[in-house]
C-alpha cells in the first residue's frame, strides 16, 4: 500500500541508532504510525518537531505491518514558539490529547482542520481562552460533546451572573466565559477554571472509563499558567 498526504507530527520514538517511529495524523489518511529511516540524522530531526506539518509518503507491505515514511517539511510552526514556554506546552498537550483520543487510520478531516485551527488560535492576545474552546471543539468531533448550555443553571446575585450544573451529590460552577463565549477573560484563575471543568470531563467522560492515564503534558500545561 502506498500514498501521498500532508499531516502534522503527533509523537516520535528511537526506533535504532538512525531511525525513529512516528506517529502522524494525516488529512485524508487519519492517524497513522511509520518508520522514518535515518530519522536521527542532522538533516531530518530539526524539522521533526512536534507540531509540525509534513509532506509523507507512506509505503507498507500489508496492513499488518508497520509501514515506512518519506518526509519533507511543508510548515515549520512549532519551532515559532521555543521561547514561548506556554504556547510549546500547549502544542505538546493539543498533539498529545489527538494521539491519544484518535482512532489509527480512521480518516476526520475536521480533525486535521482543527490542528490547523490551533497554529492560527496562538496568535491572539487571548488565545488560553480560545485553546480552551479548541478543546471542547475536539471533543465534540470524536463524540464527546459537553453540551454546557443544556446543562447548567444560572443564579443572578446582585449584578453578577453564576453558572453551575447541579447533581444530586454536586454542585460545579462553570466560568462564565464558557457559556458567555463574548466574555473577555482577564484573570488567570477563570482560565484555570475552564480548563479543570473541562479536564475533569475529559478524565471522567473519556480517559479513565477507557483505561486511559491522564495526559502529564496537560498538567505541565497548567502549570506553567499558574
Amino acid at each position: 500500500m502506498n500514498w501521498i498526504d500532508e499531516s502534522f507530527l503527533l509523537s516520535k520514538n528511537r526506533y535504532n541508532e538512525n531511525s525513529l517511529i512516528a506517529e502522524v495524523y494525516s488529512k485524508n489518511h487519519g492517524k497513522i504510525s511509520g518508520i522514518i529511516f535515518g530519522g536521527t540524522s542532522k538533516k531530518i530531526k530539526n524539522y521533526l518537531q512536534i507540531g509540525n506539518r509534513l509532506h509523507l509518503n507512506y509505503s507498507s507491505k500489508n496492513n499488518n505491518r508497520i509501514g515506512y515514511f518519506k518526509i519533507e517539511i511543508l510548515n515549520a510552526y512549532t519551532p515559532l514558539y521555543f521561547d514561548n514556554k506556554q504556547k510549546l506546552s500547549c502544542i505538546t498537550t493539543a498533539t498529545n490529547l489527538i494521539k491519544i483520543l484518535t482512532v489509527e487510520a480512521q480518516t476526520n478531516i475536521q480533525v486535521y482542520e482543527l490542528i490547523e485551527k490551533l497554529f492560527l488560535l496562538l496568535n491572539y492576545n487571548d488565545w488560553i481562552k480560545k485553546y480552551i474552546f479548541w478543546e471542547l471543539e475536539l471533543l465534540k468531533l470524536l463524540g464527546y460533546d459537553l453540551e454546557l448550555e443544556s446543562l447548567v443553571k444560572k443564579d443572578v446575585l446582585g449584578n453578577k451572573t453564576i453558572y453551575y450544573a447541579a447533581s444530586s451529590s454536586d454542585k460545579k460552577y462553570v466560568p462564565n466565559f464558557l457559556i458567555e463565549k463574548n466574555l473577555e477573560v482577564n484573570d488567570t484563575q477563570t482560565l484555570l477554571n475552564g480548563l479543570k471543568l473541562v479536564g475533569d470531563y475529559l478524565d471522567k467522560t473519556i480517559l479513565k472509563p477507557n483505561n486511559i492515564n491522564y495526559p502529564n503534558s496537560r498538567l505541565l500545561f497548567i502549570n506553567s499558567i499558574k
